[in-house]
């Protein structure tokens, strides 16, 4: 096919409902461009006809190329699968619901025309999402925002147009858990955003739960701040203070005024209060301990089991 100036990475989990609608209208939107492009699917170990359905459309298009995974990796590996697989100047990763609209990928590649590096892609209407969920990705921002050194955009996911020095700079990320928001935002380069409605799904039912999102969130925070860390450095500090002073009025209430029966209800609030903070501290040291003991072992990223369109 030659090579392509724009690259399209779409990760796919059990999406077989939704393939033949998503390709028709990538189609109907960059056929009248005149855009050469590719469209890279990563099958992140699909248990359903995913796989069957997208090799099927390979054999009559020669621009869609697919990358097999040997089993579900995640998404953000699937996107860096993609990501270290694309060859167009310009790579944009999406959905393979429509959700990530691809009536705007136009614009977005004619900004990038206009020479900036990264083309962000906003939502400024999330009504297709859950009330939940709007409310505590709204809050997860604002946390990240605050605690860590890189901005990473709010109500911005992953997809966005980026330059192909900008993946180029991407694949220089070596970490096995991988917040790609937050890698994507900490690259930098020149960059503008293009607001967007975030529709419905086509088709199909999503694969992500409140517990992917919550598990995603805290590799979020780990992998981008060392806050919580500090935190208890200063918890500790600020308690010893505190059970230095109480311990001092003590000795000077007990030389004036006598030994007074110790209360078991105050005692055991200050156990119980201690152990809770003792517990919890220890759980945010084995967050940041367990990734240390997965980037240690160097373990592939992702294993990829097939890929069809790619020349050897």
């Amino acid at each position: 096919m030659g090579e392509p100036e724009l690259s399209l990475i779409v990760p796919i989990y059990n999406e077989e409902e939704v393939i033949d609608i998503f390709l028709e209208t990538i189609e109907i939107y960059l056929k009248p461009s005149g855009i050469a492009y590719e469209v890279v699917f990563v099958n992140d170990g699909s248990v359903d006809n995913s796989i069957e359905i997208l090799k099927r459309h390979a054999q009559k298009n020669p621009k869609i190329r697919i990358i097999s995974l040997s089993r579900n990796f995640g998404k953000e590996q699937a996107l860096t699968a993609g990501i270290d697989h694309v060859t167009g100047h310009a790579v944009i990763p999406l959905d393979c619901d429509l959700q990530d609209p691809p009536e705007i990928i136009v614009a977005m590649y004619s900004k990038w025309r206009e020479g900036y590096d990264v083309v962000l892609a906003k939502r400024v209407d999330r009504q297709s999402d859950s009330f939940v969920k709007r409310s505590s990705s709204s809050l997860f921002y604002k946390l990240i925002d605050k605690i860590s050194d890189i901005k990473i955009p709010e109500n911005v996911g992953d997809f966005r147009l980026m330059d192909r020095k900008v993946i180029n700079a991407l694949k220089q990320y070596p970490e096995r858990s991988r917040f790609m928001k937050g890698i994507f935002a900490s690259v930098g380069f020149n960059e503008c955003v293009i607001e967007y409605t975030r529709p419905k799904r086509a088709a199909g039912t999503a694969s992500w739960n409140y517990f992917k999102l919550w598990k995603l969130a805290i590799d979020g925070l780990i992998s981008f701040t060392s806050i919580p860390l500090k935190i208890w450095s200063y918890l500790g500090a600020l308690v010893a203070l505190s059970s230095f002073s109480y311990g001092v009025y003590l000795i000077i209430k007990t030389l004036i005024f006598g030994i007074d029966v110790p209360g078991y209800a105050s005692m055991m609030v200050v156990m119980l209060i201690m152990s809770g903070l003792i517990l919890l501290s220890l759980g945010v040291i084995g967050e940041y301990i367990s990734r240390i003991f997965i980037e240690v072992k160097h373990r592939p990223i992702y294993i990829i089991m097939e890929k069809i369109g790619f020349e050897d």
